[in-house]
């Protein structure tokens, strides 16, 4: 299935008229602030998302998993599905694959859809945290941290293939995330278990490319539950110093224990100039993977505001992190959760980009807490929507995309294509 651009125009023409007028209302508030609506238009224009391959399916829980139809079964049709969400929002222009699940038959036509779609090679991802049927040694207990030096010579050759797919397919970094770690007290030598991650990531890292990064993810806990190889991000830090300046961490928003001060961890990374990907969901417990925005909205923005203030005072030289979303769709349609997904990003990234920067300095200055409260809360009370209408239509895209998803009824036309039973290849 392809979205025309004639049906994207059809879909805005509907709502064009309310859509100046909120605009316009939103110009003048803006402009009353001293602040460049035009600006803001076109850096949301040029912020893009890369969507991974495995959220395109239904998710799951340990209970149970239940489809949606129309699945993409294969590598194309995930490209064909993050097609159609680019196409109705502009801001999906990137894939991130999982390797074993997404390993390309034909890594040249694999380029040529993707290029045809605008669909950039974001970061590869490899697994160490399942079996595969045709591996030899199983990680049941470890991969790169291991005590059996033949595990671990099996996981870092896994590693190093991820990385030959992907200069095949164009992309320029690989992202570790390991599953090691135990269940009980006295399972593992935390010691040995994190010298022994170390040397596996030396074999991996001799093996990058000049112009590669590798991302160093960590998570507290799950699937082990007393502790993790990799469990923060000053142990994601240590490593990637370990390695060089080719490494970096990955925060992920449901890898941190309740009530982590995650904006504070953002601003110290790129403060050293090591924050390298980051990676979106939303959460009430734990690694919950949901749609974006939908619980925390306020510590999104938060999070933003560091990002931004990180990106725009860039002393220590931080490469833009790889932006991706990392979700686990159980409910909703998962191309609609995506969509849902990628205007919240967007919106709380307008939202940071309006804070009186120079207002909340001389209230830092002054020790004026209630006034740097009043200006924080300011940015995120302000309905930037507008903005981010006006970036999609100058972009060619559905000004509303979920409702334009509907309207052009694209889930059923997929079930329609592929089935009622077909399975996303992955988790």
């Amino acid at each position: 299935m392809r979205i025309h651009s004639y049906q994207i125009d059809q879909h805005n023409s509907t709502a064009l008229k309310s859509h100046e007028s909120s605009l316009q209302f939103l110009r003048d508030q803006l402009a009353h602030k001293s602040i460049d609506a035009e600006a803001i238009i076109e850096r949301l224009r040029q912020f893009q998302v890369a969507i991974p391959s495995w959220a395109l399916g239904a998710g799951g829980t340990r209970f149970g998993r239940f489809s949606t139809g129309g699945e993409p079964g294969s590598l194309e049709q995930k490209l064909e599905d993050i097609g159609l969400i680019h196409a109705l929002t502009q801001s999906a222009g990137a894939i991130s694959l999982h390797i074993p699940w997404d390993i390309p038959r034909d890594a040249q036509a694999i380029k040529q859809q993707a290029s045809e779609l605008g669909i950039a090679f974001d970061a590869m991802n490899s697994n160490t945290f399942q079996d595969q049927k045709e591996q030899s040694l199983s990680y049941k207990y470890g991969s790169l941290c291991h005590v059996n030096a033949d595990v671990r010579k099996q996981a870092v050759a896994h590693n190093i293939e991820v990385i030959r797919h992907g200069i095949e397919l164009g992309s320029k970094s690989t992202t570790v995330w390991l599953a090691d770690g135990s269940s009980f007290p006295g399972q593992l030598n935390f010691r040995t278990a994190l010298d022994n991650t170390l040397r596996s990531l030396q074999e991996i890292y001799a093996h990058l490319p000049a112009d590669w990064k590798i991302f160093i993810e960590y998570k507290p806990y799950e699937p082990y539950f007393y502790s993790t190889v990799i469990q923060d991000w000053g142990t994601s830090f240590l490593l990637a110093n370990q390695l060089g300046e080719k490494a970096f961490t990955l925060v992920d928003l449901g890898h941190h224990l309740p009530n982590t001060n995650i904006e504070q961890i953002v601003s110290t990374l790129m403060y050293q100039g090591k924050l390298g990907g980051f990676h979106f969901n939303d959460s009430k417990y734990g690694d919950d993977d949901l749609t974006v925005g939908s619980i925390k909205p306020y510590q999104l923005y938060l999070i933003f505001s560091e990002l931004v203030y990180g990106m725009d005072n860039n002393t220590a030289s931080n490469p833009e992190p790889a932006w991706m979303i990392d979700a686990s769709h159980n409910l909703k349609d998962p191309l609609e959760d995506l969509i849902q997904s990628l205007e919240a990003i967007r919106l709380a990234y307008a939202q940071a980009l309006v804070v009186d920067r120079q207002g909340l300095w001389d209230a830092q200055l002054n020790h004026d807490v209630s006034m740097a409260q009043e200006i924080v809360q300011d940015a995120f009370r302000t309905d930037l929507r507008p903005l981010l209408r006006e970036a999609r239509l100058r972009s060619g895209a559905a000004m509303e995309p979920v409702r334009a998803y509907r309207e052009l009824n694209v889930r059923q036309q997929l079930i329609n294509e592929r089935g009622t039973v077909t399975i996303a290849t992955g988790l």
